[in-house]
């Protein structure tokens, strides 16, 4: 069987047409189809603002400068997760800090943020912001954690980079809880807009007003923003220090496009992590958990080895499903982990549970054209791997 990645983009026909109109059109960059895209995206997020940049990363970057996020401020996140969801406000010269996860979700945990909360008040140093991260797509306790930025006074910024298209409650990720919420289409998430590419969205419109500007140099054509009177159609002016996060009219196209397939690719995905969950019940794993009322993405399928059922060694495991062509990975080391996030003070045992996860944690295939021999085979070279 040909090599199977953990994760692969789905393009289509219509996708290519989309991306051949654009290049075919007047506008490469700076055109109608990313306003075209935003809108198209916030209505079916439920969100009133939703700016398109680069990539996810940036759109985290920009998000932290909106919220206000400097020098002598603290940023609140989860050390499960890819290094840019705590790297963003480091860029504005913020300190970080981690809130361990929930061994069941592997979200942040809601019990551990407050317990981190009430200490952080009795030494007076509570965070400005807060960035739960939305782990493989499925949605963090979003209602919970307002509910401690009431109380405290932190400003909440959600990374939904694996979440597009899930949703809570009956309301989709990111329309009712956090002050911005970021997305990511990057080539392997649940939407592309090619290699790269991210979204801010919000239902400030102060808020996305300003992401605006951060998002294109700062820099303003709309009279009623200049410091003075407008010198003619042509005048701009720079009002803000910004930075150069757009999106071009390529990936707008494209992504526009993928967005009319996003519920059958959901649909695929929720059927593929369905029979995973059938196939590898009797395994020595634990498996994604599920909760009520929730609809994941199924971004990514992460399983554990169970120490109490298996000494199989993850390592071992790992190299094995590698040489049986199949491409699994981990997600994630923890951040804290990393040297850079040592030099900062950081150590084995500072977040227990994330740690012990990463330990025996391997992403295993999942992506829309995965077939259901694919997908057999997967489950066979992993019940062999681990015995």
């Amino acid at each position: 069987m040909d090599f199977i990645p953990y994760s692969c983009q789905t393009i289509e026909e219509d996708d290519v047409a989309a991306v051949v109109a654009a290049l075919k059109s007047p506008f490469l960059t700076q055109g109608p189809e990313i306003p075209a895209f935003e809108a198209e995206f916030g209505a079916m997020q439920g969100i009133a603002h939703c700016i398109a940049v680069c990539n996810a990363t940036a759109a985290l970057h920009i998000a932290c400068v909106a919220l206000d996020l400097g020098p002598g401020d603290l940023a609140w996140t989860t050390p499960n997760s890819f290094v840019a969801s705590a790297n963003c406000a480091r860029y504005c010269g913020a300190d970080v800090d981690f809130v361990d996860i929930d061994a069941t979700t592997r979200n942040m945990s809601v019990a551990a943020l407050a317990m981190k909360l009430e200490h952080a008040k009795a030494r007076g140093r509570l965070p400005k912001i807060v960035i739960p991260v939305d782990f493989s797509g499925l949605p963090s306790d979003m209602a919970a954690i307002r509910a401690l930025a009431d109380q405290y006074g932190f400003r909440i910024l959600q990374d939904a980079s694996h979440a597009v298209g899930a949703s809570i409650d009956g309301h989709p990720v990111g329309s009712r809880f956090a002050d911005i919420t970021v997305f990511s289409f990057h080539a392997v998430k649940i939407v592309t807009t090619g290699g790269e590419g991210g979204m801010c969205a919000t239902q400030d419109s102060d808020l996305a007003a300003r992401l605006r500007l951060l998002a294109s140099h700062g820099i303003t054509r709309d009279a009623a923003k200049m410091q003075g009177s407008s010198e003619g159609p042509w005048y701009y002016q720079q009002v803000t220090l910004g930075y150069n996060c757009r999106m071009t009219d390529l990936q707008a196209a494209l992504g526009r496009s993928q967005l009319r397939r996003l519920p059958a690719m959901a649909a695929q995905r929720e059927l593929q992590s369905r029979r995973y969950d059938q196939l590898l019940q009797k395994l020595p794993l634990h498996l994604p958990h599920r909760i009520e009322g929730a609809q994941s993405a199924h971004h990514l399928y992460v399983v554990e080895i169970d120490r109490n059922r298996s000494n199989a060694d993850r390592r071992l495991v790992f190299e094995a499903m590698r040489t049986a062509g199949i491409g699994v990975n981990v997600h994630y080391i923890p951040i804290h982990l990393q040297p850079d996030y040592r030099s900062l003070g950081f150590a084995d045992g500072d977040f227990p549970v994330a740690e012990a996860y990463y330990q025996q944690a391997i992403t295993i295939p999942l992506f829309p054209r995965m077939t259901e021999a694919q997908q057999d085979y997967v489950v066979s070279a992993l019940a062999e791997a681990l015995t």
